[in-house]
């Protein structure tokens, strides 16, 4: 029961984060007494002063916290300077790149231009949210319509679609250079506006 109740209140501090909960807070949602709370608190707080954690409990004005040990500031400070990057995959890059030029369109109008099936990519770029469903195209099925996002706009560095760069002029009759022209020219763009 103790290790069910601490289970809760570890669940419950790092889900609000830095808002914390007071007593009365942790008393309502556990259901559970003041002395019982302190008690897997106190608990817990042995638990995380090990070495091997890099947690620890924090009481502040009578509100809990579950917070990064001192020790770990530099190596925190790292990654919030370095943020790692999240690399799309080839498939969302096109289907990425599709939507930008051409939205709103229906996920079959993106697999006949890539001519392949796009549902996957279309779902990762969606929980990326750098697309969005716009709306419901008319006739039968009312197929979904997608386009860009904010989040598009600021991952990329751009104010609005009007600072897309320009697609590449007719230079040749095959299709497949074309396209490869277009990806290729696509690619260069964003990678240099995301690492600026």
């Amino acid at each position: 029961m103790k290790t069910n109740l601490s289970n809760k209140i570890e669940a419950l501090l790092f889900v609000v984060g830095d808002d914390g909960l007071t007593m009365a807070q942790l008393e309502f949602l556990t259901d559970a007494g003041e002395e019982e709370i302190r008690e897997c608190i106190n608990d817990m707080a042995i638990r995380y002063g090990e070495p091997a954690s890099g947690l620890m409990i924090k009481e502040f004005s009578g509100i809990f916290q579950l917070v990064t040990k001192p020790e770990a500031a530099e190596t925190i400070q790292k990654l919030v300077e370095n943020p790692t990057p999240q690399a799309l995959s080839q498939a969302s890059l096109e289907v990425l790149a599709i939507v930008a030029y051409k939205q709103p369109l229906t996920r079959v109008e993106i697999e006949d231009l890539r001519g392949v099936k796009s549902e996957k990519p279309l779902q990762t770029l969606a929980a990326k949210g750098l697309i969005q469903e716009m709306g419901r195209a008319e006739g039968t099925g009312r197929a979904i319509l997608y386009g860009t996002t904010n989040e598009f706009l600021n991952y990329f560095g751009l104010n609005n679609l009007d600072e897309l760069p320009p697609l590449p002029e007719d230079t040749s009759s095959d299709p497949e250079e074309e396209t490869d022209l277009f990806m290729t020219k696509f690619q260069e763009t964003f990678k240099e506006e995301a690492k600026a």
